[in-house]
């Protein structure tokens, strides 16, 4: 596996290593034991599964509030993404900044987003799949929201705000400014 540090250090991408022959591929894509020496040491307590029927979807910006906060690894099962993490932590020097990465099913790349960020993606094909571990069960008493389309963050997303196919709850997020809830 090959891990490397985003723009914001604690966001990295994970390229694991496909062994492909006649009869199909194999990916490990997961090991505690190699990805601990890059800071992803956690135990995942939850698997989540999603499928967006029509490209324009977006999910996002989601994250949830301590003691239920959760680290997320994000892959692709089929399809494609633009994926997105948002640091909300106020006192970090990133604050307010994002990172983003194209994961697919083709390129088999994955996003570790630690706690303390803010995920979201927008599917790039019909019928894309998405699963993520994450570190803390689901809580929606603690669950919150930024917009998706915040003009403070400035998220290039490639679809545009008439055409996103998006949650009743995402589309009345509040913005980052608005929001009084982060780390």
């Amino acid at each position: 596996m090959e891990v490397t540090c985003l723009s914001i250090p604690d966001v990295k991408l994970i390229t694991p290593k496909k062994f492909g022959d006649h009869r199909g591929f194999f990916i490990e894509t997961y090991s505690r034991q190699k990805l601990a020496p890059h800071g992803i040491d956690f135990e995942f307590v939850q698997d989540n599964h999603s499928m967006s029927a029509l490209a324009g979807t977006v999910r996002a910006l989601h994250y949830q509030l301590p003691p239920f906060a959760q680290g997320k690894l994000i892959r692709v099962l089929k399809g494609a993404i633009f994926d997105v993490a948002v640091d909300i932590r106020r006192r970090s020097s990133t604050f307010g900044q994002f990172v983003s990465q194209i994961l697919t099913a083709e390129n088999n790349k994955m996003m570790w987003v630690p706690v303390g960020f803010a995920h979201g993606f927008e599917t790039l094909e019909p019928g894309t799949e998405v699963a993520y571990k994450v570190t803390n069960y689901y809580a929606p008493s603690h669950e919150r929201g930024i917009r998706w389309n915040d003009p403070a963050i400035g998220i290039p997303w490639s679809v545009s705000p008439e055409k996103a196919i998006l949650s009743d709850k995402d589309k009345v997020a509040p913005l980052l400014s608005e929001a009084h809830e982060l780390f």
